[in-house]
Parts: C-alpha cells; sequence; structure tokens
C-alpha cells in the first residue's frame, strides 16, 4: 500500500520519523511520501528522517514559532489560514502513485489535535485517494486539559476520515520509565503494528510472493469507515536449516507445528494488547495478515485463524493473507479490526471530559466573579483614564 503520511503537531511528526525509518529497516515500500506539519519550530528540528523540504511550520504570524500551547482552538485556526502552506508541501507528492493518505497526530496536544481534522477535511475536498487518520490518545494521568482536548479533537476527527485508527497511550504505558523512554518504546510499538499491516502487498520486483497477497484493495475494503484497533502477536522460529539439512537435501520443518502456530498467534493478536482496547465481538470487519519466514507461513493456519475471528466477531467480512519476509526470524500475526463500536476507553474519555469541560467553566466563572470582587473599591477611587 503506498501511503502519503502527514505528521501534525509534535507526536505525529515523531511517529512520522519512525515510520520511515521502519519501512527503510524492513525495505517495505509502503511509504511514498512524508511530511510534519507543527507550529513549533523546535519540534520540526528535532525530527532525523523527514525531508527538511518537507517540514511546513505554521501559525508563524500568530505564535511566532513557538507552538499554540496545548490551544487545540488556536491549533485548528491555524491549519485553516496556513491550509495553502500545507499544499504546497502536499503538491511536491506523487498523488496518482496513492492508494491513501495517513494524516497522524496526537489528540491530546494543541496543534495535532486541532489541525489534523482541519486537514482532514481538505484533503478529502479535494483528492479521490482514501484518507486516514492515526490518533493517538493521551494517558489518564496527562492532566484534564489533554483529555478534554483528546476527547473534542476524537468527536471531530472520526467524522473528517474515512477512518480513524487508534492507539491508547494508557494501555501501554509501563510503569517505571522516563517520559522520553516511554515515548519512544510506545513510537516502535506504533509502527511497529502499522507498518507491517501497510507493507502487506507491496511486492517489488525479487521480493518473494504471498501465497494470498493482501492486496490495497483488502485493506481499503476493510477500513470502510468508523474506527479500527490492530492487534499483534509474534513469535521468534529456528531459520537455520543446520549441517544435518544440508547433507540429507531435506529438513525437519513440521507442517502441522506451523499450521497451530499461525491460529495461535491469531488468537493471542485478538485477546491480547489491541492498540485500542474494545470488545472483538463489536467489530464489522477484520483483516489477519501473517508475517516473517515464507516457509513458516501455513496458508492452513491463516485459514483457521481467519475461520475462528469470523466466530468471534459475528461477521463475515474477515479477509486474510500473508506478507512473507525471508529475512526475519519471527512470525508475526497482524489483526485488524474494523468499525468497532463497543470502547470502553472512549466512553471513559468523552465522560472525564464532559466534568472537566464543566468544572473549567466553574472555575472560570468563580474566577471572575472573586476578581471583580477584588477590584470592587464601592466608586471611591477612580481609575486613571
Amino acid at each position: 500500500m503506498k501511503l502519503a503520511l502527514i505528521g501534525f503537531g509534535q507526536a505525529g511528526g515523531k511517529v512520522v520519523d519512525e515510520f520511515l525509518a521502519f519501512d527503510d529497516r524492513i525495505d517495505g515500500g509502503f511509504v511514498e511520501a512524508a511530511i510534519a506539519v507543527n507550529s513549533a519550530t523546535t519540534d520540526l528540528k528535532g525530527l532525523e528522517h523527514v525531508p527538511r523540504e518537507n517540514r511546513v511550520l505554521i501559525g508563524q504570524a500568530r505564535v511566532k514559532g513557538h507552538g499554540v500551547g496545548a490551544d487545540n482552538e488556536l491549533g485548528a485556526e491555524v491549519a485553516e489560514e496556513d491550509i495553502d502552506e500545507i499544499q504546497h508541501a502536499i503538491d511536491r507528492v506523487p498523488v496518482h502513485e496513492l492508494d491513501a493518505f495517513l494524516v497522524v497526530a496526537g489528540m491530546g496536544g494543541g496543534t495535532g489535535s486541532g489541525g489534523a481534522p482541519v486537514l482532514a477535511k481538505h484533503l478529502k475536498r479535494i483528492y479521490t485517494q482514501p484518507v486516514y487518520g492515526l490518533g493517538i490518545l493521551p494517558g489518564t494521568d496527562e492532566g484534564g486539559i489533554y483529555t478534554l482536548n483528546a476527547a473534542r479533537s476524537f468527536q471531530t476527527f472520526v467524522d473528517e476520515v474515512d477512518n480513524l485508527l487508534v492507539f491508547d497511550n494508557d494501555a501501554w504505558r509501563s510503569a517505571g520509565e522516563s517520559v522520553e523512554m516511554g515515548y519512544d518504546r510506545i513510537n516502535r510499538e506504533i509502527v511497529e503494528r502499522f507498518g507491517l499491516l501497510f507493507a502487506a502487498g507491496e511486492v517489488r520486483q525479487g521480493d518473494h510472493v504471498a501465497e494470498s497477497v493482501v492486496d490495497s484493495s483488502e485493506i481499503i475494503n476493510t477500513l470502510s469507515n468508523g474506527i479500527s484497533t490492530v492487534g499483534y502477536a509474534s513469535e521468534t522460529v529456528d531459520t537455520d536449516d543446520g549441517f544435518l539439512s544440508s547433507l540429507t537435501g531435506g529438513d525437519d520443518f513440521d507442517e502441522g507445528a506451523a499450521t497451530n502456530r499461525m491460529t495461535s498467534l491469531i488468537r493471542k493478536g485478538t485477546l491480547g494488547r489491541l492498540t485500542l482496547p474494545c470488545d472483538v465481538g463489536s467489530a464489522d470487519r477484520g483483516l489477519v495478515v501473517a508475517t516473517g519466514p515464507p516457509k513458516h507461513l501455513s496458508r492452513k493456519g491463516i485459514e483457521h485463524g481467519r475461520q475462528w475471528l469470523e466466530d468471534e466477531t459475528g461477521s463475515m467480512e474477515i479477509r486474510g493473507g500473508d506478507y512473507p519476509i525471508p529475512d526475519r526470524d519471527e512470525v508475526g500475526m497482524i489483526v485488524l479490526l474494523s468499525g468497532v463500536t463497543d470502547v470502553p476507553r472512549i466512553d471513559q474519555l468523552q465522560q472525564v471530559a464532559i466534568e472537566a469541560q464543566e468544572t473549567t467553566a466553574e472555575v472560570q466563572a468563580s474566577a471572575e466573579e472573586e476578581f471583580s470582587s477584588l477590584m470592587d473599591t464601592g466608586d471611591e477611587l477612580d481609575a486613571l483614564f
């Protein structure tokens, strides 16, 4: 699948930067172009892989390159005002070769959570390719303002994209990590899961062709609308045939074990830690992709796992296939669940945001009242002018 990645805000830019590194590492070929958009100069300078000419600074007239300070209404405004600056960067992308756009943003801050929905709306108005969002939810311990930002951005973003893929930081935090280490690890988790999904089916000359190809149309049909989550499970395998095998001219590969491994990994990927925890039964579409050394990818195992997922979701729209990576020493299974509706984390996010909004309004009203009381001199003191 050929994508134009657009990272909006600090988190979005870092994730797109990591996507570029990952695509190069696995020789995936799914990143056709990568752009980073931000209102803070320092965030753009901190990127390592996004080409400098594709780093777009917006809002200079309003915030002078210092960011919008977690104000996502201001983030939306500067994105709207400077949409032509972003479009200039997109104009350099060979759009005719794209399968889709992917707009990536952290939903708790200001620039990304405010600007990403604005950009998605703009892209859908101009281009015929699908526009997907990858939204990263803040942890519950990051504060009320970030939760409120995320809830409002989520409400808007999901309406402006063809599908919103979600990653919940709260489900992926580890105790004892520094903030920097935590975010770096989480970014790698995000990129591995979604990167392997989008790289599937991107076959070039000399590549090992899949038994059952997962091409861009399979992914697009699965991501038709709504909210999506991704699961992933992997297992290290022995890829060395060994000295005895070279003498006998064969190997002792166990097809039955490979089939069982595939089936087990699909279950682990589905019932383990999803990028957005949800009730699997609420998904209305799905896709399973096996990755790893070709001989360890059992077609029968993939089919058994796909049938199991059909039973779990009650959906007949479960697609499946494989993505061979010959030089990898582990077998993995990606599970994409789309159109999910039973998501406790989103319900919680919205409830906390409503409470935060009410509290903010009360505090503001109280502050205004107390200030008026402080400055009230009973008309006994005149102001200078």
